[in-house]
C-alpha cells in the first residue's frame, strides 16, 4: 500500500450506499437486471450492508412513484444476497416535483420516511431555491442534497447559508477521486474537513464505477468519510 493512502473502497465496508442508480431500465443508469445484479454481487465483495435505490425524477425523466416501487419488486424478487435494498428517489427541483410535492406524491428516504433526496442543474440554480426548500420542510419532510460539491455555479461561501437551513449534504464518494474534475475534488475535501456531509453515495450507473473504488486518497480524507458514518 501506498505510504498515507487507503483505497477508496475501505469507506464501503458495513457502509450504506445512499445514492445509487442500480434499479435496471428506468433512468439513465443500469439499464438491465443482470448489470444491476452484477453491481450488487461487487457490493457484496465490497461488505456494503444497505443500498438505497434513487432513479431520477425530472421532467426529462418523468417517472411514477407507483412504477418505481413496481419495478423494485422486481429487483427485491431477483436479488437473494445480503445487501439491503431500500427504495427513494433523487429529485430534480422542478415543476415536476413541485407538483408531486404539493401531492405528498413521492419516495422518501431514510428509515425515518421523512427526507427528500434533492438535485438542482450542475450549472444554474432552480428559481427561488430557498423558497422550494422551505415548501420542502413546511410539507414536513427534511431534504437531503445530493452531491453539493458537483454543483460548477456553487462557491464555497454558498454552502453554509444552506447548512443553517436545514440542508443535509451527501457526498459522491468518487468526487474525492476526481472522478468529476479538480473544483469536485477542491469543494469535497473543504466540505469534509468542515464536517458539512451527512450522507455518503456512490451515484453508480454503470457497472465500470466500481473500479473506481480501488483508486487510492489520501487516509486523511478516508478517515474523514469513515466519519460520517453513512
Amino acid at each position: 500500500m501506498l505510504f498515507g493512502k487507503r483505497q477508496l473502497a475501505d469507506v464501503w465496508v458495513g457502509a450504506t450506499d445512499c445514492h445509487s442508480h442500480i434499479l435496471p431500465g428506468v433512468d439513465d443508469g443500469v439499464s438491465d437486471m443482470e448489470t444491476s445484479l452484477k453491481i450488487l454481487a461487487a457490493y457484496e465483495k465490497l461488505q456494503i450492508r444497505e443500498v438505497w435505490c434513487t432513479p431520477h425524477v425530472m421532467e426529462d425523466i418523468p417517472n411514477t412513484t407507483e412504477g418505481l416501487k413496481a419495478r423494485f419488486a422486481e429487483l427485491q424478487a431477483a436479488y437473494k444476497g445480503p445487501v439491503k435494498l431500500n427504495l427513494a428517489a433523487e429529485y430534480m427541483m422542478d415543476g415536476l416535483f413541485l407538483d408531486r410535492l404539493e401531492q405528498d406524491d413521492l419516495l422518501t428516504h431514510g428509515h425515518e420516511g421523512n427526507a427528500l433526496l434533492v438535485e438542482t442543474s450542475y450549472y444554474t440554480p432552480p428559481m427561488d431555491l430557498k423558497g422550494i426548500l422551505e415548501s420542502i420542510k413546511r410539507k414536513g419532510y427534511y431534504p437531503i442534497l445530493a452531491h453539493p460539491e458537483r454543483y460548477l455555479y456553487m462557491k464555497m461561501t454558498d454552502y453554509e447559508p444552506l447548512k443553517k437551513m436545514g440542508l443535509r449534504f451527501q457526498l459522491n464518494v468518487a468526487s474525492l477521486t476526481g472522478g468529476y474534475g479538480k473544483d469536485a475534488v477542491k469543494k469535497a475535501q473543504k466540505l469534509l474537513k468542515d464536517g458539512a456531509y451527512n450522507f455518503i453515495g456512490s451515484d453508480i450507473h454503470r457497472y465500470r464505477q466500481v473500479q473506481i473504488w480501488d483508486n487510492r486518497i489520501p487516509k486523511k480524507w478516508v478517515q474523514k468519510v469513515l466519519a460520517i458514518g453513512c
